[in-house]
């Protein structure tokens, strides 16, 4: 009976919303090719979790993290932008600073990703909105203005709404993280994707795949070769009718001579 060859187990990647892995995927296609990259979005409060409770490999998601369960490498810092009406006052600037936003409603999310120290900017809403998807639909309405990392502006964008750099504010960084317990081969190679490494240079399974066994021809040819030139080495008996061929050309040169 012919054994059916099980498919190889997906490499699950969680990822919060902004993250767009579109890039790595493709390279991690074209070096394991046998390997399915399974894709899990969650929630951007969520990713952490998913990460702890075994839900993923490993996760592209926002830091800060607990570095005491989870390694984590920073990939890249967004840019905060401003978000609001078309026609807001403030779409006439470059750029926005803080003190543009003293006298504006600024929207606070539950599932806000900046940490803000010093307090939100702006006036407080009377109400948190939900989701940073809640707090758009009352910008749109002309209610107050929103303050988040460019890839989520770009994620909820509306013909209706713009936005601008808002200076002097808390940023927020994008990093790769998995369980510290579970670094496992699959993660190092995917670490060696997103920082840029060819598939020589990664230290994942690709790099330590064992090299093909040459056919037992060459093999052969290649031990006579290395014996033949050897100081010393015994040279190799004719076989029988070799012998016969070679006393009958030694016979003929002797009769020439006479």
């Amino acid at each position: 009976m012919t054994e059916i060859e099980q498919p190889s187990a997906p490499f699950r990647l969680v990822y919060v919303p902004g993250v767009t892995p579109t890039k790595w995927l493709r390279v991690w296609g074209e070096r394991l090719p046998d390997v399915p990259l399974e894709l899990v979005q969650s929630t951007p409060v969520d990713g952490h979790a998913l990460l702890l409770s075994g839900g993923a490999d490993a996760g592209l998601v926002r830091l800060p993290v607990d570095r005491t369960v989870l390694s984590a490498i920073p990939l890249y810092t967004e840019t905060t932008v401003v978000v609001f009406p078309k026609d807001h006052w403030l779409a006439a600037a470059e750029e926005v600073g803080v003190a543009d936003l003293a006298e504006e409603i600024v929207f606070h999310p539950q599932d806000d990703v900046l940490e803000w120290p010093d307090g939100l900017p702006g006036r407080p809403a009377f109400e948190r909105p939900a989701t940073t998807g809640d707090a758009i639909e009352l910008v749109a309405a002309n209610v107050g203005v929103l303050a988040v990392p460019q890839s989520l502006a770009r994620l909820h964008h509306r013909r209706d709404l713009t936005y601008r750099t808002l200076s002097d504010v808390p940023q927020s960084q994008i990093a790769l993280a998995w369980p510290e317990e579970a670094t496992t081969d699959l993660v190092e190679e995917f670490i060696g994707i997103v920082r840029g490494r060819t598939a020589n240079s990664s230290r994942g399974r690709a790099a330590t795949e064992p090299t093909k066994k040459q056919p037992a021809a060459k093999k052969a040819a290649a031990k006579a070769a290395r014996s033949q030139s050897q100081p010393g080495a015994r040279q190799q008996k004719p076989r029988p009718g070799q012998r016969a061929a070679t006393t009958r050309q030694g016979q003929a040169k002797k009769g020439r001579k006479r």
